[in-house]
């Protein structure tokens, strides 16, 4: 049996700042069948100017008339609150994980204990940040979008080069939502061959096909977004999906990844039973008396299979019978004069 895929359930920013909608995003996820929920440590004025324009997907959803700064200070969430929301994974069972966008973040989430970071696509191409993660040791997840695979390599060796090996790197499309034909999940494994790491895909399509295609292709980690409501206030809530929506998801990977089974090909136990009903074997095609010499004409193939089976048909042509046999009796070793 494969390794099942670790899904992670992105929280992001649509708590929209309140921390109550966060626990309930976290219950959620886990209700969802999510082994993971994550959400974003940030600060607004450290990763925006306050004149720094929108992203074209952020102007469709969210009011045009304010920056992409005024935007993300309404969707920050109190450093006081993480630690609430890290004991609340704990009580309900559920890993916790956050994206830091600068050194600041990730000394908090350091202190709060949390054993892997994941890396935003627009942090992909920042070398020197990712070589500041690096250095905890802990479990990154790297997400590509907008990246080249000389990007991802040189992302991979940056961290690499830290002397951290855990790694996993996302295939990602940074557009919300993004259409399904520029998922591109075959270069997820371009990417697997080409850096010799392990890899997943982070989704932003609204059905989740790439999704299921990413763990037939052997993606090791999943993502995608998950909200409360999707008509809510914020940037991400229309590309995400609900809870329900969320858990149809799950159902939809682990039966994948119960169809996948191993690379070895045999039969099941339930194929070694039906066989004696479905293999055909050796049979005699009218009533004949002891000694009569078995001839073509006189041999069948049917269900079920007893005795000498059909792949033997050469050593029984021309062959004796031991006694008397009737119409579709089964040619048995035994009644063979060998």
């Amino acid at each position: 049996m494969l390794e099942k895929a670790y899904i992670i359930a992105e929280a992001g920013v649509n708590h929209n700042g309140d921390i109550s909608i966060a626990k309930e995003l976290i219950k959620k996820a886990k209700e969802a069948g999510a082994d993971c929920v994550k959400f974003q440590t940030f600060k607004a004025e450290q990763i925006v100017t306050k004149t720094s324009p929108k992203a074209k997907y952020q102007l469709k959803v969210t009011d045009k008339a304010e920056s992409q700064f005024e935007m993300l200070k309404k969707l920050e969430m109190d450093f006081s609150g993480y630690l609430k929301l890290v004991n609340y994974c704990k009580e309900v069972g559920i890993d916790f994980m956050s994206t830091p966008y600068n050194k600041e973040d990730v000394d908090f989430l350091e202190e709060l204990g949390v054993d892997s970071y994941k890396i935003a696509s627009g942090q992909l191409t920042e070398i020197p940040f990712l070589k500041y993660v690096a250095k905890k040791k802990k479990q990154i997840y790297l997400s590509t979008g907008m990246g080249t695979i000389g990007d991802v390599f040189e992302a991979v060796e940056a961290i690499r080069g830290e002397g951290n090996t855990q790694l996993t790197v996302l295939q990602c499309t940074t557009n919300y939502p993004s259409r399904i034909e520029d998922a591109n999940i075959l270069a997820m494994n371009g990417i697997k061959e080409a850096c010799d790491v392990e890899v997943g895909y982070s989704d932003h399509v609204t059905n989740n096909y790439a999704c299921y295609a990413a763990v037939a292709l052997g993606a090791k980690v999943i993502e995608k977004h998950l909200t409360i409501d999707k008509s809510l206030e914020g940037p991400d809530h229309s590309c995400s999906l609900t809870p329900a929506e969320f858990k149809d998801m799950v159902v939809g990977i682990r039966n994948i990844e119960l169809a996948l089974g191993s690379k070895i090909k045999k039969p099941s136990q339930v194929e070694i039973e039906n066989s004696k009903g479905m293999k055909r074997g050796l049979v005699v095609l009218q009533d004949l008396p002891k000694g009569a010499v078995l001839t073509e004409d006189l041999i069948g193939f049917k269900r079920p299979l007893k005795g000498v089976p059909i792949n033997m048909l050469d050593q029984v042509i021309g062959k004796k019978i031991s006694k008397e046999m009737h119409t579709d009796d089964s040619i048995d070793f035994d009644c063979i004069i060998w």
